[in-house]
């Protein structure tokens, strides 16, 4: 057997935690490229040491050891030992975050994670705990302990997200880059057109897109284009159409990219948007 067939993973959502995405997966060779969520992820590792590059630093979480990342975060993911790594992970919306936050802890601004990893066994539990009452259709239990544990992880690793506004001329060339390559995800300008559209040059684009954004323009072009696959997997979009959409040449294209962002293909991602709407009768 191997390593690619040693893996398994299922990402999906339940209509009883709304804007949650849940994960459980063990990854051996998978290699996540450095990518962003729009939710918190809070990743618990139960097996293996997952491997990651955030802020500028290599991080490590083995068992019993959580994995936090920030929304709009630029990560990478690797197996950090030759076994891999096994965790269950939620991801909750910055509302849900927030509101917790406000009822529990006395952070002012936005609440967000200080640390990119803690070891934490109970909230290892906690979060598994939440995974396995989902398969139990108990959302009482999984909504309970979803809460529980956000708000455990703020009281010990909680603290004031700063928020980044662009300052400078790079700054606001970054910013405007990027609000381009949005508008025209599906058919970009080279990084020479995009710069001289913005009356600066290339290097110079490149250096305040990074600064600004943590990657340079074209990796963060490819995280957009997923996210918006998402988006439109989600509306019942078929993969094929989503590719061309938002700018890959076909869907082995998507697919590629796709995976090592969200660690599954489109098509699995998008069956188990539509089994759980045929199983609940609403939206995932």
């Amino acid at each position: 057997m191997t390593p690619d067939e040693e893996e398994e993973a299922r990402h999906w959502r339940h209509p009883g935690l709304p804007g949650v995405d849940l994960l459980r997966a063990r990854y051996v060779s998978k290699t996540f490229i450095r990518h962003t969520h729009e939710n918190f992820v809070i990743a618990a590792v139960t097996r293996g040491v997952d491997e990651f590059h955030v802020r500028d630093s290599i991080e490590r979480a083995g068992p019993g050891s959580l994995a936090l990342i920030n929304p709009d975060t630029p990560h990478t993911g690797r197996a950090g030992v030759p076994e891999g790594w096994t965790y269950s992970a939620v991801y909750p919306a910055a509302e849900l975050v927030a509101a917790v936050a406000a009822e529990t802890i006395s952070i002012r601004g936005t609440a967000g994670f200080a640390v990119p990893v803690a070891h934490d066994p109970h909230a290892v539990r906690l979060v598994t705990e939440v995974l396995r009452a989902v398969d139990e259709r108990n959302t009482l239990a999984a909504d309970t302990l979803l809460r529980i544990t956000v708000a455990r992880l703020l009281r010990s690793h909680g603290t004031a997200l700063i928020a980044s506004t662009p300052r400078g001329a790079g700054a606001r060339n970054a910013a405007r880059a990027r609000d381009i390559l949005e508008e025209r995800m599906a058919a970009p300008p080279s990084l020479e057109r995009l710069a001289a559209e913005l009356g600066t040059g290339p290097f110079a684009l490149l250096r305040a897109f990074r600064t600004a954004y943590g990657m340079p323009p074209h990796s963060w072009l490819t995280d957009a284009r997923v996210r918006r696959a998402r988006h439109l997997l989600d509306e019942g979009v078929t993969p094929a159409v989503a590719a061309v959409t938002v700018g890959f040449t076909d869907q082995p294209h998507l697919n590629r990219h796709f995976t090592r962002v969200v660690g599954v293909p489109p098509g699995a991602y998008q069956r188990e948007r539509k089994n759980v709407q045929d199983r609940f009768g609403g939206a995932a």
